[in-house]
């Protein structure tokens, strides 16, 4: 039997099990051939002979057999390319569902659905991502559950057994910290059979990191049981390992999250710098406010805030996440969901450099505080703020956000946010502030962003569109609508670069 591809696009959400679509009553779709179990990734109509070069893998494909001449070799070329499911439209083209069509599907083990005349193969498509956001909901809403339930558990005064015990729970299956040696330092949670216990000891040597060249993290299965280990940060070679009966959607994430906590809290000699910004991110965890942890994080500034998303399209999780934060340098990192997408969010406080020593002996005072380098890296694409003072951190993670959507915008793989500097700078920021201010109260919050992306991308109506992820047709209307609420002409200069001068001195 041919086999699908290696590998494929994953969509930002779940997949669906054939099972729920079926239970649509609705739609009237009946199985009549291959399996029951499937998971659907994606939806697609094509009438061709052979769809195999427009498919990634996983599809549910619809089709009413316009070009169908050969059963046998379309649906062999179907799971070569790794589809999830067929489903056949009858009439106009044929009464019933061609009988050489099942026995291909039986012999293949592709699910076949017969879609009656009255069912749109776009209200399948609607019905198949509607429960795609559903399923994307009860993945973040268990996430964020997890999330509490591990930081509490992190608080306590015997963390690290506590978290263990929380992700056993969270992930209803067992949960060991190991040495790279494979020995038991803590766990939690039912123990699995004797065999899966021992393919899970030699999964925690794969991520051990006693040699260079390691993975993160490994999966594996043994029988029914699947096994996943990670390594943790510290230099001490410890690896998280997990066993489950079953995968659901989530259980990456909710892991990643305990590898981030237990990597503070087996981190050894902390210093005090170190210690304190954990406590700060744990006390975030449970819902102190940002005003309340500030003392903690160090000095008042500058901090930089770097918003980054994957440049390959892939939805970066707990752990990729931490490796950014690593190659920047800090370990305040979070992960969440902006324009529609995945975001990781990174803030590097400033560094103090030593003086240069001096001829007279004494200790040289130390340098002021000097903000971050943010080089380029490979596989992201980067958005960063200026540097800013502790109380302007909401400004400058909006200004990471934009500086981020014009990156993506422009195929970037960084953007800077630059502080405002020549000329400009000549002017006293609270008069400058107050004439932004008057100029452009008109305009409604979003109406001001979309205009400053407009101008900042040089007046590019598709570019704007991309960063801000909107149809062009959007963005004219709104910058037409500007130029209504303004009464200024957009194609003069002069007016331009005041506009500009002023969107970024509000």
């Amino acid at each position: 039997m041919p086999t699908p591809p290696a590998t494929a696009p994953q969509p930002p959400a779940p997949p669906i099990p054939l099972t729920e679509l079926l239970a649509r009553e609705d739609l009237g779709l009946r199985r009549i051939a291959g399996p029951a179990d499937a998971d659907l990734l994606w939806v697609h109509t094509s009438e061709m002979a052979d769809p195999y070069p427009y498919l990634l893998g996983g599809e549910l494909l619809l089709s009413a057999g316009v070009l169908l001449t050969d059963p046998d070799r379309y649906v062999a070329r179907l799971v070569e390319a790794g589809a999830a499911a067929l489903g056949f439209g009858v009439r106009p083209v044929y009464e019933a569902v061609p009988e050489a069509l099942v026995e291909a599907c039986d012999r293949y083990g592709l699910p076949l659905l017969e879609v009656p005349p009255e069912t749109p193969f776009t209200t399948i498509a609607r019905a198949v991502w509607r429960l795609m956001a559903e399923a994307r909901h009860r993945e973040l809403r268990r996430v964020t559950r997890a999330q509490q339930a591990l930081a509490t558990a992190a608080a306590r005064p015997d963390p690290v057994p506590a978290v263990l015990h929380q992700l056993a729970t969270q992930l209803s299956g067992r949960a060991v910290l190991l040495t790279a040696r494979g020995e038991e330092v803590h766990a939690a949670g039912c123990r699995p059979h004797p065999e899966a216990a021992a393919a899970l000891t030699r999964l925690a040597r794969v991520v051990a990191r006693e040699r260079p060249g390691s993975p993160a993290s490994a999966t594996d299965t043994h029988g029914d049981t699947h096994l996943a280990a990670y390594a943790l940060g510290g230099g001490e070679g410890l690896v998280l390992s997990v066993a489950t009966h079953r995968r659901e959607p989530g259980d990456h994430t909710v892991a990643g999250i305990a590898v981030v906590l237990l990597s503070l809290l087996a981190a050894p000699h902390q210093g005090a710098d170190a210690a304190d910004r954990s406590a700060a991110l744990v006390r975030l965890l449970l819902g102190a406010t940002p005003a309340e942890v500030a003392p903690l994080l160090g000095p008042d500034g500058p901090w930089t805030v770097i918003h980054a998303r994957r440049s390959d399209g892939t939805t970066p999780d707990a752990l990729t996440a931490g490796a950014l934060g690593a190659s920047l340098g800090s370990a305040l990192v979070d992960v969440g969901w902006e324009d529609g997408d995945e975001t990781v969010r990174v803030l590097l406080p400033a560094t103090a450099s030593e003086a240069p020593p001096q001829g007279g002996g004494g200790e040289e005072p130390r340098q002021p505080p000097q903000p971050p380098t943010v080089p380029p890296h490979p596989g992201w694409t980067l958005g960063v703020s200026a540097p800013t003072p502790l109380p302007a951190l909401a400004a400058a993670d909006t200004r990471a956000a934009r500086a981020l959507a014009h990156a993506e915008a422009t195929r970037t793989p960084l953007k800077a946010d630059t502080p405002v500097t020549g000329l400009a700078a000549l002017i006293p920021p609270d008069q400058a502030a107050a004439h932004a201010r008057t100029l452009l109260a008109p305009l409604t919050p979003p109406l001001a962003d979309t205009l400053r992306c407009w101008l900042s991308l040089h007046g590019s109506w598709d570019r704007t569109a991309v960063a801000l992820s909107v149809h062009r047709n959007t963005v004219r209307q709104r910058i037409g609508r500007c130029a209504e609420l303004l009464d200024v002409d957009l194609n003069d200069m002069d007016v331009r670069t005041e506009l500009w001068f002023a969107l970024r001195r509000e």
